[in-house]
């Protein structure tokens, strides 16, 4: 049987003893990273969480080998006790784990998900925004047209919006952010559960200010923009026109706000475009 094993953001002591348990049966662990696991399981046994280090089989499970990998150890999953594990948090959620979910399903295998620690509840439950309505984007696309369209369909939604965001992007975002909905309420938490832990909530411009100032961005950071209120969640032409916003993004946006075709925006976009540097 497959077990998802939810691992400590960051302190040890958020592990399970539902999950000590697993580990200690298990006979092969799947693992984003085995270096990662590994260690983790080093410490919670230096620790005298876990009784035994597991003598089990490590092989690494991700984006990129996961289909051949299931080719191999698929009969593995039905006849022994398997454990897959993230590097932190809950797996199967923004995580590779998503594949080997399918491919139970399909074969109908048996598998179990454990419940645990998880990043997007926490920053959530954290943010103490009252609608308790919220969707999980998770990491935005990091470049071009891809990222241009997430932003924009998270700023348009109605509900609270919880993303990841890598550091090295963190400024990226809170700019792009600062553009279109400066006043908007973000709460952004830094390195939740470790040591140098951190809340941050405010304005999008507030909090842009505030982290590129301190700048300490260094670090795992889940950030909830607040939802639109009816004002901004459908926003008018005229704001859309006034976005600094490619021609094609513009032209996609009026015509779901309208109902016309694409193309017949993007002329009027870039005829607009032409008038103004005219």
């Amino acid at each position: 049987m497959l077990t998802f094993v939810p691992t400590p953001l960051g302190n040890l002591q958020d592990i399970t003893f539902r999950a000590l348990s697993v580990f200690q049966k298990a006979t092969l662990f799947l693992c984003e990273d085995t270096r990662v696991t590994r260690s983790l399981l080093r410490l919670l046994q230096e620790r005298e969480m876990l009784a035994d280090f597991p003598r089990a089989d490590f092989l690494s499970f991700n984006e990129h080998n996961g289909p051949s990998r299931l080719e191999s150890i698929g009969k593995r999953l039905e006849a022994e006790s398997v454990v897959y594990v993230s590097d932190a948090g809950m797996p199967a959620i923004s995580d590779p784990g998503q594949l080997l979910v399918r491919y139970c399903q399909e074969r109908e295998i048996a598998y179990d998900v454990l419940p645990g620690p998880s990043a997007v509840t926490t920053v959530y439950a954290a943010s103490g925004f009252p609608s308790g309505r919220f969707l999980f984007y998770g990491f935005l696309a990091h470049k071009g047209r891809a990222r241009e369209e997430a932003l924009q369909t998270v700023i348009a939604q109605p509900f609270d919006t919880v993303l990841y965001e890598a550091p090295h992007r963190l400024g990226k975002l809170l700019e792009e952010l600062e553009r279109t909905v400066p006043d908007r309420r973000l709460f952004a938490a830094k390195e939740i559960s470790k040591q140098y832990q951190h809340y941050y909530h405010g304005t999008v411009s507030e909090l842009h200010r505030q982290i590129i100032q301190e700048g300490k961005i260094r670090g795992e950071w889940a950030l909830v923009l607040e939802g639109g209120k009816s004002r901004d969640a459908s926003l008018s032409s005229e704001e859309i026109l006034a976005m600094s916003l490619p021609p094609k993004i513009k032209a996609k946006l009026l015509a779901r706000l309208h109902g016309e075709e694409t193309s017949v925006w993007y002329r009027r976009v870039t005829e607009e475009a032409s008038g103004k540097k005219g």
